[in-house]
């Protein structure tokens, strides 16, 4: 017999609401910028690693190849990043921020670093530290070998 999952005690369903209720209140806060939770997680990316190609940013951000290309696009004709026309080594095209992208990253920043401060409330530090390192064990824990069999 199949253990029962009460949703009350479960926590990957806790995880779930809120991851939701995350990106409901990053989105609430990137809109005012005309940005969606993933052009904010690509220009992020892009601020601290520049010069990642699209589908190095598609596996940071959790997206298909095929929708980062739509994601690189839009940015693109913002005036947001450049992209190389040429490749300096295979097909892989670095991508980096325009003066315009690190601006609006530098804003959006701030304002999901505020989302973030009322995700954790009063938490102290060794909290939040211990909730990060938790979170990141899951993780590690599904993508691992027993993951695959």
């Amino acid at each position: 017999m199949a253990q029962e999952v009460h949703l009350d005690s479960s926590v990957g369903y806790a995880l779930k609401q809120a991851a939701a209720a995350l990106r409901t209140a990053m989105e609430a806060e990137l809109e005012p910028l005309s940005l969606t939770v993933t052009q904010y997680a690509c220009l992020e990316l892009l601020g601290q690693r520049p010069g990642l190609s699209s589908a190095e940013l598609a596996r940071g951000v959790f997206v298909t190849r095929q929708s980062m290309q739509a994601v690189l696009q839009g940015l693109q004709e913002r005036g947001l990043l450049s992209r190389s026309a040429t490749a300096p080594q295979g097909r892989a095209l670095p991508t980096r921020l325009t003066a315009a992208g690190t601006d609006l990253l530098g804003r959006a920043s701030r304002a999901v670093a505020g989302v973030e401060r009322r995700m954790l409330g009063d938490r102290s530090p060794a909290e939040v530290v211990r909730l990060r390192d938790d979170l990141a064990a899951c993780a590690a824990a599904l993508e691992g070998p027993a993951a695959q069999g």
